[in-house]
């Protein structure tokens, strides 16, 4: 027992002091992405090439909804002018569906908005029901993550439940499936109010890679309101603490 104590005080503070200090991303971490309109041409290779729709152009203007994009680089490496770089920048979340569509990293951040005030009575304690609606898992995964050394997400204030009469909100991933259709209500009516819902992933969002399967709808918002969309394929485990510390006002925008 002694030799166990003393391994874990060598050890040290192993929980990652965010949002105080912002993480290191990975190399192969693909963020936001941006868009340079100047060097874009008039071709539409990345468009042809993105397998979930997730890019159009508007007025000449090439723009990715990060509500659909996988982040599977695609567009960034097909296109001949360099015009696509997917940044580091985590922070990908919204409160507003719309805001996912962006083509500029600086507008994306300044224009978001994140209603906080109506939200502080979650500040200091924030439950959530994690529902699984047909996904591959890897939202899960790194949703289960944040309960880990590293993130310890209890430290906030937010905890995952079991029953949806103990929680204050739900998260959902996957492209909700027709099987959970009945599942997914009950939890959203069983959550007493006021209530959060939030969409992780882009299954979530936009049914991903299910998307217009006669099998699922295109996201949770074909059900039931949104609060909160975190964008990924599956969301870095930080921009998913990073969305939810947004939503309940412990980060200001």
């Amino acid at each position: 027992m002694l030799k166990i104590l003393k391994t874990r005080i060598n050890q040290g503070y192993k929980t990652y002091n965010f949002p105080k200090k912002l993480p290191a991303m990975a190399d192969f971490f693909k963020g936001l992405p941006q868009i340079n309109s100047d060097n874009c041409g008039s071709c539409t290779l990345c468009i042809e090439e993105c397998p979930v729709s997730a890019i159009e152009k508007l007025d000449g203007t090439i723009s990715i909804d990060i509500g659909k994009c996988i982040f599977c680089n695609k567009c960034a490496d097909i296109c001949p002018e360099n015009s696509i770089v997917f940044t580091k920048e985590f922070s990908l979340s919204t409160t507003e569906r719309e805001k996912l569509l962006t083509n500029n990293v600086e507008t994306f951040i300044k224009e978001r908005e994140f209603k906080a005030e109506e939200l502080g009575l979650f500040k200091k304690s924030f439950n959530i029901r994690v529902v699984s609606a047909g996904g591959c898992g890897a939202c899960e995964a790194d949703i289960n993550v944040l309960n880990t050394l590293t993130f310890d997400l209890s430290r906030f204030g937010i905890h995952y439940v079991a029953s949806p009469r103990h929680a204050d909100g739900m998260i959902i991933t996957g492209p909700v499936t027709k099987n959970m259709e009945l599942a997914v209500k009950k939890v959203y009516q069983a959550i007493p109010s006021p209530k959060v819902v939030i969409a992780v992933g882009a299954c979530a969002i936009s049914g991903g890679l299910y998307a217009d399967s006669c099998e699922n709808y295109n996201g949770i918002s074909d059900l039931i309101p949104v609060d909160l969309f975190i964008p990924g394929c599956p969301p870095n485990p930080y921009t998913i603490l990073d969305g939810l510390l947004r939503l309940i006002g412990k980060i200001k925008s």
